[in-house]
């Protein structure tokens, strides 16, 4: 019976491909990892693992081992479901992964009123730019937006995010103000790097869809670094509003090209699919549709509708 509180640690490992990494999903040190999976390899007096100094891999006892690990790892979690949609109050660890720039503006600022309403839940939020897989990271919850591919997620819609074009006062008295998609390519313009291709910006005009490819000086994997250059005056970017919103409405950055409205997203709250919903999902998910679910967010409602 040793061996059943190993089994997350041998997933973890596998599913990580190492032990650095799985040590820091279960917040422990490496040298415990390293110690629980050499004693279940000493009990079963088999190799699961092989280890050199770049990368692990599974032995082929190891691969038939993780095969029913994770299905006792699905039981266990089931059966705490279970248990837990049973609870009057909500309780336990709920891990949640959002957006970096969206998850410190719009979620951070909720989570101390939340930890006040249900005071036996302990949140672990990681704010990561990185689409990461809920199930292997041990997710319970996740913010994310645009279209949904995975079947075995439930998505409960937040709000629409619009995206705008701006640029400082600063640097269009420089460079000058463009008024078609097509002047863009004599700008300067910089670049969210995450996005699928940051490099080609999609509009929707009075004669109908325009796509433009843009270069720039400046690329970066962060709204929040990219909207600090844009109102340093460094060139023109495009920003979700929930950023740029109140600098629009303070006049550090201008909106452009009014009349050519770019494709906009949608906000979800994601969870995985399960046959009992744990009442601290439940909870958060009811809490953030309260605070941010709206076809017209808190952010957006001081922009006229051509700002949008």
């Amino acid at each position: 019976m040793d061996g059943i509180g190993t089994i997350p640690v041998f997933v973890a490992v596998a599913e990580n491909q190492g032990f650095a990494a799985a040590a820091r999903q279960l917040g422990v040190s490496k040298s415990a990892v390293s110690k629980r999976i050499s004693q279940m390899e000493e009990r079963l007096g088999v190799l699961l693992i092989h280890r050199s100094t770049r990368r692990i891999s599974l032995t082929e006892a190891g691969e038939r081992y993780l095969v029913h690990a994770v299905e006792a790892l699905a039981a266990a979690q089931e059966a705490e479901d279970a248990v837990s949609a049973m609870q009057g109050a909500p309780q336990g660890r709920l891990r949640i992964n959002t957006p970096m720039s969206f998850g410190r503006l719009h979620v951070a600022p909720l989570i101390s009123g939340f930890l006040e309403t249900h005071p036996h839940i302990e949140i672990d939020m990681v704010m990561d730019d990185r689409i990461l897989d809920l199930i292997e990271g041990g997710f319970d919850v996740a913010v994310r937006a645009g279209q949904l591919d995975d079947s075995a997620m439930i998505a409960r819609k937040l709000a629409p995010l619009h995206s705008v074009l701006c640029a400082s006062s600063r640097y269009l008295a420089d460079r000058g103000t463009p008024h078609h998609p097509e002047e863009l390519t004599a700008h300067n313009c910089l670049h969210y790097a995450y996005s699928r291709d940051f490099q080609e910006w999609n509009f929707n005009g009075p004669q109908g869809p325009v796509r433009i490819r843009t270069s720039g000086s400046f690329q970066v994997n962060n709204s929040e670094a990219l909207r600090e250059a844009l109102i340093g005056g460094s060139g023109i970017g495009r920003l979700p509003t929930f950023i740029a919103g109140p600098d629009i409405a303070a006049g550090k950055l201008t909106r452009l090209l009014d009349d050519y409205q770019m494709p906009h997203q949608t906000l979800y709250a994601m969870f995985p699919e399960r046959r009992h919903l744990p009442v601290k999902v439940r909870v958060f998910v009811d809490y953030l549709v309260s605070q941010i679910g709206s076809e017209q967010p808190y952010w957006d409602r001081g922009l006229s509708a051509a700002d949008r």
